[in-house]
């Protein structure tokens, strides 16, 4: 995963609050990493209503470009 890959949200490891299981099926953008437990990395994701959150990495998917041409 990279910092500007479109990724979506598509499962979540524990309880979350509302806000954040409000994102689940969203796609957002990833803006930043952030350390979880001292062994992890997560993405920061912001979505198009501006809001940010991080997710785990296996919380995520890479959302498929159209090529140009």
């Amino acid at each position: 995963m990279e910092i500007g890959q479109k990724v979506k949200v598509f499962r979540l490891r524990d309880r979350v609050s509302s806000e954040i299981m409000d994102k689940l099926g969203k796609v957002g953008t990833i803006q930043d990493y952030k350390m979880t437990d001292g062994s992890g990395v997560g993405a920061v994701v912001a979505f198009d209503d501006n809001t940010t959150s991080w997710f785990f990495e296996d919380e995520l998917k890479a959302v498929e470009q159209p090529v140009k041409n």
